[in-house]
């Protein structure tokens, strides 16, 4: 039995703080709040992140504020549900799979005449007057009062399983959640981001309630200064867990996760567009969508050359793919970045690596395609395995390569790949994280009982058949470099692929070893050894302890810092892999 000490739900500590918690502390802030603006009408608004629990939130306020509120839902306003369909089908497309990231704004989701009809309605109310829900913030500018809902995108992930909430603009609990996910991807979630940017600095209240039972709500102030604190400083998100037809059984071990579980496939450590982050207060934890840091800090999170090249956004994701006892990956490729601009709007595309935690005698990689094939009749092939029922003989095409524990593959966009059975790999990737078009999935079905959505109209498009047994030798298997050593230490290069912006360096050390951020943000994770502590040589944050496995991220703010074993590590030797932005290779890359 595997003795894990890895951290599911870290914390990050910021003092100084004040946050209430339950709705009767809540309840008591604002009823307090109210008091003090002596305005008639008051007009308070809750501006809720899709998948927040409305109705219910409002219930609660109801019953924990003595003074009547007139309450006003922002829906009301918003067009009827077939007009939303029709507005947003453009962007969610036919496809089974993929959109098109959106243009629209929030406001595209409300007729101006009934938003108009609520102003003045609000006009003519004596008292105290709420407008809630998605948009609740266009049918008054400037409130007395500004809440902000939020909620983490895993968290809405959950709740449309449960069938517990619809998308934007619509009443659909009970569709299939792939649809659901699309449409909140390239749709919901990236208006709802828009507006969020703008509100979330200026709002006087921000409001937890990933667990509805367990309201928190913290000032606005104290979350935009919680942030500037944190991007001086290393720092985890709280990762999440999903199964999968071909997951494995090393995460439910090495992450003490839940044993009657049939697999976990997945395990997110480093995707802050759906992670969250825990900031512990003086007295309460608070949860807030990771994302937040980035839209608050980006230059001092991101680094100032990362942040003018990607904007806002976090551009390299940790995540893990258990197949130990389970099965292969579906065959799969990425499309080229003019091709994930063109078809869905995307402005750079998934560039990936496999860093393989864990392999044993038998594992392997299929990576790029074997000398000579025909690329018609591979396609031939893949097109009767989808239409016939009939298998794909991958060994046939696809070069297949044995792996051992810390090999290092790069998989450029256009590599066709899989990673097999019984290894676990850090998969190390650019952030557009949804477009992987599988080309054949091994004649399975998906955790639902259905066959997994084949792409191979888009991989077809994607393939470089060129890419074929030497060239991957060559190029992108093991391209291990040592780049300098000291006494207690050895420092490697394993990736960057020309075209590539994700530079990787491995560190293997017994003693201190010496990092800087140079004006970019760092990830790293715990590849070997079971504890190591990240310091600041001039003190300028607390010693932070990592465990084996543990994805944590440093701020480009940062500067120098160091790592080296620690508690149960001392005496054995670590080996952490980093990632970071190679600005040189941005140029080439990035479609802006």
């Amino acid at each position: 039995m595997y003795n894990s000490n890895f951290d599911k739900f870290p914390e990050v500590a910021v003092h100084g703080y004040r946050g209430y918690s339950g709705w009767d502390e809540i309840a008591d802030e604002l009823q307090s709040r109210i008091y003090q603006e002596k305005a008639d009408p008051c007009v308070i608004i809750i501006e809720c992140y899709h998948g927040v629990f409305a109705e219910q939130l409002v219930s609660q306020l109801k019953r924990h504020i003595t003074d009547p509120i007139h309450f006003i839902p922002a829906q009301t306003a918003m067009l009827s549900a077939n007009q939303v369909e029709h507005l947003v089908y453009p962007y969610v497309t036919d496809d089974p799979v993929f959109g098109r990231i959106t243009s629209l704004d929030l406001e595209d989701f409300f007729v101006p005449q009934r938003l108009e009809q609520l102003r003045q309605e609000i006009k003519s109310t004596k008292g105290i007057v709420c407008i809630y829900g998605t948009g609740a913030s266009f049918v008054h500018k400037k409130p007395h009062i500004l809440i902000y809902a939020d909620m983490p995108r895993w968290e809405i992930q959950l709740r449309f399983r449960r069938n517990e909430i619809s998308n934007l603009g619509t009443d659909n609990p009970g569709d299939v959640f792939s649809y659901q996910y699309k449409r909140a991807f390239f749709v919901d979630w990236r208006v709802c981001d828009r507006q969020k940017k703008e509100l979330l600095p200026v709002a006087d209240y921000v409001l937890d309630t990933t667990r509805p039972d367990d309201p928190k709500m913290i000032s606005g102030s104290a979350l935009q200064n919680a942030l500037k604190e944190i991007v001086h400083q290393p720092f985890r998100v709280v990762p999440f867990f999903d199964p999968g037809p071909w997951g494995g059984q090393w995460l439910k071990e090495v992450c003490d996760l839940e044993r009657t579980e049939k697999n976990f496939a997945w395990g997110f450590d480093c995707v802050p567009e759906e992670n969250s982050l825990l900031i512990r207060l003086d007295h309460i934890l608070f949860e807030t969508p990771s994302i937040n840091l980035v839209f608050s800090q980006p230059r001092a999170l991101l680094g100032v050359k990362v942040f003018e090249a990607f904007g806002a956004e976090f551009p390299i994701r940790f995540d893990f793919l258990d197949t130990m006892q389970g099965g292969n990956l579906s065959l799969q490729v990425h499309p080229l970045k003019e091709y994930i601009h063109e078809k869905f709007g995307m402005d750079y595309t998934q560039d990936e690596s496999y860093y393989f935690l864990e392999a044993q005698n038998d594992s392997f990689v299929y990576l790029g395609l074997k000398e000579g094939i025909v690329p018609e009749r591979m396609v031939s092939d893949l097109e009767a395995a989808q239409e016939k029922n009939v298998t794909f003989d991958a060994d046939q095409y696809v070069e297949k390569w044995p792996i051992r524990k810390h090999d290092h593959v790069l998989i450029p966009a256009g590599t066709v790949h899989c990673s097999g059975a019984n290894s676990v790999v850090l998969e190390i990737s650019a952030t557009p994280y949804i477009f992987t078009f599988k080309l054949w999935d091994w004649g399975r079905m998906g955790m639902d009982g259905k066959p997994r959505p084949i792409s191979l109209k888009h991989g077809q498009h994607s393939i470089q058949w060129n890419r074929t047994t030497q060239w991957t030798k060559n190029n992108i298997l093991n391209q291990v470099q040592k780049i300098a050593e000291g006494d207690e230490w050895v420092e490697e290069r394993t990736g960057l692929h020309d075209g590539s912006f994700i530079e990787t360096r491995r560190h293997w050390f017994t003693g201190q070893v010496h990092h800087n951020t140079n004006g970019v943000v760092n990830i790293l994770n715990l590849v070997e050894g079971r504890e190591a502590v990240v310091e600041s040589p001039g003190g300028a944050f607390k010693p932070f302890i990592v465990h084996y496995a543990e994805t944590f991220i440093v701020p480009a703010a940062v500067g120098a810092y160091t790592i080296r074993p620690w508690g149960n590590g001392k005496g054995t030797t670590c080996c952490t892999i980093k990632a970071f932005v190679n600005t040189e290779n941005i140029g080439d890359y990035h479609s802006n």
